[in-house]
């Protein structure tokens, strides 16, 4: 009895029945839109922060720079001298300096990985060369001739000419600066730290026999600048080291330009048993804020960075989108739901304030209130299942569209700390970072918006909650009226 009543009155008030669904359906549908591109965002800014940190790296410890002295300015010097007069000597050389703080003692690195919540910890030295060649060229003194005047008083009047002093024509010198970055990698665990951001796309990488191999890995886009591939050499300082892989960056233009083995970058740099940035892994995920007050209680001196604080750096498009989508979007959704809400408990109860002679009848003929309010609020539950379902396809059509059409965003990081003590990633203390200043590194990211079953839950729910609210409110209009009143309304 129940369910074909239901029915009949559901097709008598098709239109009314529509408009509370679609009012519904709108409001779920926007948080669907809210939700799908808000986990889009989140998976962007993860795209992001595992380009630079890499696949499994929760935290870097780096100890920040210190203030140069007046008897050392920290700037590159580079001294020549004009050993021969040939224009065609070209002189070369190259200035290695450590980037991304002070460096720390390796001996470091196993105090960090015996900490509590740490799984493992790899140490890496960040190191920027500054390679300047070119040539000189000497300059030729050439005198100049000129006609003076008659010479009063020399033989037969005749006029002489006069030799000025000698000018310098000519000379100078011309000279190339070309700035890389070199990260020194341990080789005996390269899912962290620097090239762990990396895939090898050519040749191969480094075996955990080559501790001190002089053997090198470049970037992809550092490679095919220079013309290098797999089996040439590239000399860094004097020495040579043979190319045996080149590697692609998993997401992102890669920072750093050259890998070598850790030992091999200590070495260049003069920083024998010293890195600069210690990469690390926690046992728990949901632990790395425990972890990271551990080790920064534990090894006094040291910055520990995790990627939520890379997070707050995040500016540019990326982080406008995603601030719009989480306060403006969100407070959005919340408004449009609560309306929805409203407006489907008014409608609700307008319908059943034009329904006073069919309540009134039916409680004349003997039902009893419990049942009137149950055929409004199960007539209101299936308006608020239709709206969901209008709602979720609503919902699945924009998040669809969003991917389609894949919107590029663009994100900036800049550094966390001064004195280039941040994070391994730009502007931090890990491989890669050209300048210990605000430098930022630009990535372009396209926006996708998935939708996951815990969003379908969740509009489900909106439609069942919206459904009883409306129907409570109809319910409880239609439980308060009387046989009286049906009879007053026949004419």
């Amino acid at each position: 009895m129940f369910g074909i009543y239901l029915k009949r009155e559901l097709s008598r008030r098709k239109k009314a029945a529509l408009v509370i669904a679609m009012g519904l359906a709108l409001g779920i549908a926007l948080v669907i839109t809210v939700n799908s591109v808000s986990a889009g965002m989140q998976q962007a800014q993860d795209k992001v922060l595992k380009s630079l940190y890499g696949l499994g790296t929760d935290m870097t410890v780096t100890k920040a720079q210190t203030a140069p002295t007046s008897s050392s300015s920290g700037r590159p010097k580079f001294n020549f001298d004009a050993k021969s007069n040939d224009s065609s000597d070209t002189q070369s050389s190259d200035r290695v300096m450590t980037q991304g703080g002070q460096s720390l003692k390796s001996s470091l690195v196993t105090k960090v990985a015996a900490q509590k919540g740490v799984a493992s910890a790899v140490g890496a030295l960040s190191l920027n060369v500054t390679k300047v060649d070119g040539s000189f060229t000497q300059g030729k003194a050439k005198s100049t001739t000129g006609s003076s005047s008659t010479q009063q008083g020399g033989p037969g009047g005749q006029s002489s000419g006069s030799t000025g002093a000698p000018q310098v024509q000519g000379g100078g010198a011309s000279f190339d600066v070309n700035s890389y970055s070199v990260a020194g990698v341990d080789v005996t665990n390269q899912d962290l730290g620097p090239l762990a951001t990396s895939k090898i796309s050519t040749g191969k990488t480094f075996t955990a026999s080559q501790t001190n191999a002089k053997v090198a890995v470049l970037s992809k886009s550092y490679a095919k600048e220079n013309k290098k591939t797999v089996g040439k050499t590239i000399k860094i300082s004097g020495t040579k080291y043979t190319i045996i892989g080149i590697a692609t960056p998993d997401s992102s233009e890669s920072t750093t330009d050259v890998y070598l083995p850790l030992k091999q970058a200590q070495s260049l740099g003069d920083s024998k048993n010293k890195v600069t940035t210690i990469y690390v892994k926690a046992t728990d995920s949901k632990q790395i804020a425990t972890v990271k007050k551990t080790i920064q209680a534990n090894i006094s001196g040291t910055t520990v960075t995790t990627s939520a604080d890379l997070a707050d750096t995040v500016s540019g498009s990326l982080s406008t989108a995603s601030n719009l989508a989480t306060s403006v979007g969100k407070w959005l959704s919340i408004a449009v739901l609560i309306a929805a809400f409203l407006v489907a408990a008014l409608l609700t109860s307008s319908a059943v304030s034009r329904r006073v002679r069919e309540f009134g009848t039916l409680k004349a003929l003997g039902w009893p209130s419990r049942k009137v309010t149950r055929q409004v609020v199960g007539e209101s539950m299936v308006n608020g299942l239709l709206g969901g379902a209008l709602g979720i396809a609503l919902g699945l059509g924009a998040a669809y569209t969003v991917t389609a059409i894949s919107p590029k965003l663009t994100a900036e990081l800049g550094s966390t700390s001064t004195g280039g003590g941040g994070m391994g990633g730009p502007g931090g203390g890990g491989p890669g970072q050209q300048a210990a200043s605000a430098a930022k590194n630009t990535i372009d990211i396209a926006l996708s918006a998935p939708v996951s079953l815990t969003t379908i839950a969740l509009a489900a729910s909106l439609a069942i909650a919206g459904g009883l609210i409306a129907g409570a409110m109809g319910g409880w209009r239609a439980s308060r009226m009387r046989p009286a009143d049906a009879l007053r309304s026949v004419s």
